[in-house]
């Protein structure tokens, strides 16, 4: 499809009609929340997992949804038959809505898009990466608000220090990336991940899961020592699952497989720019559980012509036959 079409309030527009008032608090203060979730061949991916953290969000910003989680499918049936994207990334965003002094809450806007992935999910690992540690601590870290303020300041800090992107940590005990959760390889196999000041990403929980039926876990502090004495790294995302790093400020990860780690074959010793084998076997399970999910999951309700969400009606204007549309999907940035 040429058209791409997005969801505000309780209409379907065409993205180039797609607006909020300047007088909104996303705007105003950067208040508000969402969640990100993909969709392959068409069936959504840990969709209640990531409507639970929606609505936590949402409850700690005091923001009120308006919707229960079945009307939230039925409207993303209704988005995804009308642009026809099977593989694709879909953001749930809640604002603080339009506020007269711009600073009191009113009632939320709530916008839907969608958009082709901009990766392809494999089971192999994607080359490993360089991190740059910062002293940072992201206000509300439980809650995924569409605060990104330091992250995108940062961005030529990360350049400067040639490297992909930055680790948070305060007084040398880590937390998280501005999208992405932090995990060492310890060595005596153990999997460890950072337990405060983070958001509880849906593939950190997948990542635990799995790791939990072939290693030792543990949620706790994770210190700036303890990633120099780590035999890998890596960061879990939505898009990318996991992500291994090579190389934080500077200091190469090391990364020993000189013997077997809990039942992964030995591959020999990795090089800088090579998965270590925890990654790439913890990587291919979570694409395991994935295309296992996909075949699973149920597809979304039919969206009927005569459902209140199906008008094409604005607050004072009915909009022309949207078949008419032609515009380009916008290039959203969200992961």
């Amino acid at each position: 499809m040429n058209s791409s079409f997005f969801f505000v309030n309780d209409t379907f527009l065409p993205a180039t009609q797609a607006s909020l008032l300047v007088t909104d608090l996303s705007i105003q203060r950067a208040y508000g929340i969402f969640d990100f979730f993909m969709t392959l061949g068409d069936r959504p991916i840990f969709l209640d997992e990531h409507l639970d953290r929606f609505f936590h969000s949402a409850a700690q910003l005091r923001l009120p949804v308006g919707r229960t989680r079945e009307e939230l499918k039925t409207i993303i049936a209704g988005l995804q038959q009308r642009n026809g994207i099977p593989d694709s990334g879909i953001r749930m965003t809640l604002t603080g809505g339009y506020s007269a002094d711009g600073y009191t809450l009113s009632q939320p806007n709530l916008i839907i898009t969608q958009k082709p992935l901009d990766t392809e999910i494999i089971p192999i690992c994607e080359p490993p990466i360089r991190l740059v540690t910062y002293p940072h601590c992201r206000q509300m870290p439980g809650t995924k608000t569409i605060d990104y303020l330091m992250a995108i300041w940062l961005q030529p800090y990360i350049r400067q220090h040639d490297a992909n992107d930055v680790l948070y940590h305060q007084n040398g005990v880590v937390s998280e990336c501005p999208r992405s959760n932090f995990f060492i390889v310890t060595a005596d196999d153990s999997i460890v991940t950072p337990a405060r000041n983070i958001l509880l990403g849906i593939t950190r929980m997948k990542v635990l899961e799995v790791a939990a039926t072939r290693f030792r876990v543990e949620e706790r502090d994770v210190t700036l020592e303890d990633i120099r004495t780590a035999k890998e790294a890596f960061i879990t995302s939505t898009t990318k699952h996991i992500l291994p790093v090579s190389h934080i400020d500077g200091h190469q990860i090391g990364q020993s497989a000189s013997t077997a780690a809990a039942g992964v074959p030995a591959v020999g010793a990795s090089a800088p720019g090579v998965p270590g084998p925890v990654s790439q076997w913890l990587n291919e399970q979570v694409y395991e559980l994935v295309v296992s999910h996909q075949s699973k999951s149920p597809e979304l309700p039919i969206f009927a012509s005569n459902h209140p969400h199906s008008s094409y009606m604005t607050l004072s204007t009915v909009l022309p036959d949207i078949t008419a549309y032609s515009s380009q999907p916008p290039q959203l940035t969200d992961k």
